[in-house]
């Protein structure tokens, strides 16, 4: 036990002095889940698995820290247990920013939830911002704490336990309450009778609000490697015709427009995605396909929509949601009028 306390000892010294390290390493670790989700499902979920244990250590830490750890001669001090809650947030928000920066639509809201979490892992990097500004302030921090825990749930629930993204975000939000619970309970005093209903109107104010803005949070782990509309797709080779941006009326109805999306998936996951069709911002249609996990180039799927108003003209969207309607992606193109039938040979002066 002397050498286990020496080592831990030890090591935490090394992170100490260099928490830039912390910071690199949780951001390989989430580069290389990324990465080997499609390649190595067992590497991917053990490091997913680790984040999620790191969590569960640092719900329990004060009944861990006085049951068992003290018995084992590895009682740690209050400073200790701060630099480890740092070490859990540094390495959960930098875990998870590799795969919501790939899934990430920048021309939508979506940019405001991965620009916070870009913000939230800078903040563990830096100790004054984090042990000063952040820390003493315990609302804010709670506000920290939950969605360093509800960014990580989102990412590992569907590499673990291959929830789809729609479980995966209830889950995660429901997770993510009851794992502040100790935390809220801090904010109230302990004798007070409306202690209980303000604890209760907090949790369901805080889950309506996340609830409503699910649009602006990407569908992670999935992502969209390749989205557009066509003529027409090879349906032995799963490869779309060339892409277009414009069509006039009359094209529409007779030939009408595939959308072909590529999705990358978690191997073992299976879900229902949807191809919804606005047209000037108002949704006409909504087609949903089912998607599997594990292939290298994604998933490739394609709807194809042959029914269109009678008055197609304008600007047109086709966005790519989640079941719970987060997007996944999007493609853009514009109707325009008919052309002119030529006139009739007949109309013509004889020569």
């Amino acid at each position: 036990m002397h050498a286990l306390r020496s080592l831990l000892l030890r090591l935490i010294g090394v992170a100490q002095r260099h928490p830039g390290l912390l910071a690199v390493f949780g951001f390989i670790s989430g580069l290389a889940s990324f990465l080997l989700i499609k390649r190595s499902e067992q590497l991917a979920q053990s490091i997913a698995i680790m984040m999620l244990i790191s969590w569960i250590w640092l719900t329990l830490e004060q009944s861990l820290r006085q049951s068992v750890l003290s018995r084992f001669g590895l009682d740690m001090p209050p400073a200790l247990i701060r630099f480890a809650t740092q070490l859990v947030h540094q390495e959960s928000y930098f875990f998870v920013l590799p795969f919501f920066l790939a899934a990430t639509h920048w021309q939508t809201a979506q940019v405001i939830f991965t620009g916070l979490l870009v913000v939230c892992a800078l903040v563990t990097v830096v100790d004054p911002l984090y042990f000063r500004a952040l820390a003493p302030r315990r609302t804010l921090f709670l506000i920290f704490h939950a969605l360093a825990l509800f960014a990580t749930l989102l990412v590992a629930l569907p590499i673990i336990v291959h929830l789809t993204t729609s479980q995966s975000f209830l889950a995660a939000l429901c997770l993510a309450l009851v794992f502040s619970l100790p935390a809220l309970k801090a904010l109230f005093p302990t004798n007070a009778l409306w202690r209980v209903p303000a604890l209760a109107l907090m949790l369901s104010i805080l889950a309506i609000a996340t609830w409503q803005a699910r649009a602006w949070i990407p569908g992670v782990p999935m992502r969209l490697a390749s989205v557009s509309v066509t003529h027409e797709i090879d349906r032995q080779q799963r490869i779309p015709g060339p892409p277009i941006t414009q069509v006039d009326a009359s094209t529409l109805h007779w030939e009408g427009l595939y959308a072909w999306t590529a999705i990358q998936v978690p191997r073992g996951l299976r879900e229902t995605v949807y191809h919804i069709w606005f047209q000037n911002g108002e949704e006409v249609d909504r087609i949903p396909m089912t998607v599997s996990g594990g292939r290298q180039e994604g998933y490739r799927a394609w709807s194809h929509k042959l029914h269109f108003p009678a008055d197609p003209v304008g600007d047109w969207q086709v966005q790519v949601v989640t079941g719970t309607g987060q997007m996944i992606g999007m493609v853009q193109f514009q109707v325009t009028p008919a052309a002119p039938l030529p006139a009739d040979a007949s109309s013509f002066p004889d020569s």
